[in-house]
């Protein structure tokens, strides 16, 4: 079997995986917002919330930055002085930088500290969007 092949697949899998968190859990925040008022809802909001930030999120973050690194490995780390490579890791690393502000959004919650409005996540929830089309132009067309 190809490894390159392999670990390629699993990085998708494991992108997709989430992907589907940083659009889902944006979206929960927004029911959370205007469900704050009632407290068993509340709760359910929060245990949804956990759970898939902490058993899907997390490590399908992780595993794609392990996939990608390992596809580095077997590829050569020459191409690490590739313009596409460069665009990659930046966006990976917004998407990343994304992902812990949800963790933080998330705290709020739990800690009954919320501030921000459901337009507010309704709008954030553009961002894993925007950087995954362009991603995906990146990889795809690799700009020298």
């Amino acid at each position: 079997m190809n490894s390159y092949l392999l670990f390629k697949s699993l990085h998708l899998i494991a992108l997709i995986s989430w992907m589907a968190g940083l659009l889902y859990l944006p979206r929960i925040f927004v029911y959370h917002v205007e469900n704050l008022k009632n407290q068993n809802t509340s709760k359910t909001f929060e245990i949804m919330e956990r759970k898939l930030y902490f058993y899907i999120m997390m490590p399908a973050m992780i595993l794609t930055w392990l996939f990608g690194l390992i596809l580095i490995f077997i590829l050569g780390f020459d191409i690490l002085s590739t313009l596409w490579i460069k665009f990659k890791f930046f966006f990976v690393s917004l998407l990343t930088i994304y992902h812990f502000y949800l963790a933080s959004c998330f705290n709020d919650f739990k800690l009954e500290k919320n501030t921000k409005s459901s337009k507010f996540f309704r709008i954030i929830n553009e961002v894993p969007t925007i950087l995954l089309i362009l991603i995906v132009f990146i990889v795809v067309f690799k700009p020298i």
